[in-house]
């Protein structure tokens, strides 16, 4: 090979050399660092110090997900009188849904609108993948044994995140306005509470079984109740 022959394959080899090297982010090129600049589009966090805004949400506003319990092939419980839980957590939801749309601080989202069936999963995945401020998901309660048993029960899974003091003001709020017994606030591991990533409650409103309770959890009075204590409590929660 001649001189000019060797110094064309050099340069050809350097090339090549060259183009690997910038490929797999060893050099920079115009000033940035083509492997960081990559890593940084395929990230779905925030860097430190940036804010994100909630994928479709509003500004300043606080989105709270609504979890009306069971439907579809799924009914929950059977009222003293022969009705279904999930149509009283469906008409509470949509009541809830209306006084927080009318709030200016809030951006709600239901879980289910009509009567649907939806893995558990799924419930709290809306949460999650709308980056909720919270999640409530709304349950009528029931009770196999021959014991008048009444009253309201809410319960949290993580106490670490605000689900605790969320569900303490939601109880206390529910307490005040039906006047039922005081069951008290309680950690389990719910599937809805334990896969959500966001403040999660679930509130077992009262139970279906004791016709006391029911005539108040089915009554448009006893929802409205209901439905404003939750607003309230939410309210307070985020310090308003």
């Amino acid at each position: 090979m001649g001189k000019s022959g060797k110094i064309a394959y050099f340069m050809a080899v350097l090339g090549i050399i060259m183009v690997l090297l910038s490929l797999g982010g060893v050099i920079t090129l115009g000033g940035e660092k083509h492997a960081g600049s990559v890593h940084r589009f395929l990230s779905s966090g925030p860097a430190v110090g940036e804010e994100r805004a909630v994928p479709g949400g509003t500004a300043g506003k606080y989105r709270i997900v609504i979890d009306p319990g069971h439907g579809g092939k799924d009914p929950g419980a059977t009222s003293v009188s022969g009705r279904e839980e999930k149509d009283f957590t469906l008409a509470l939801a949509e009541k809830v849904y209306k006084r927080l749309e009318q709030d200016s601080m809030f951006e709600p989202v239901l879980t289910r609108t009509s009567d649907e069936f939806i893995e558990l999963e799924d419930r709290s995945k809306v949460a999650n993948e709308q980056h909720a401020n919270a999640f409530i998901s709304l349950h009528g309660n029931t009770y196999e044994g021959s014991e008048p048993v009444s009253g309201t029960e809410t319960y949290y899974y993580n106490k670490g995140d605000g689900s605790y003091e969320l569900a303490e003001m939601i109880h206390q709020h529910l307490i005040e306005a039906l006047g039922f017994r005081d069951r008290g606030v309680r950690q389990e591991g719910w599937k809805v509470l334990r896969t959500s990533e966001v403040p999660a409650v679930l509130a077992e409103i009262g139970f279906l079984t004791n016709a006391e309770n029911e005539s108040v959890l089915f009554s448009e009075a006893g929802q409205d109740k209901a439905a404003q204590a939750i607003v309230d409590a939410l309210k307070q929660y985020f310090g308003k």
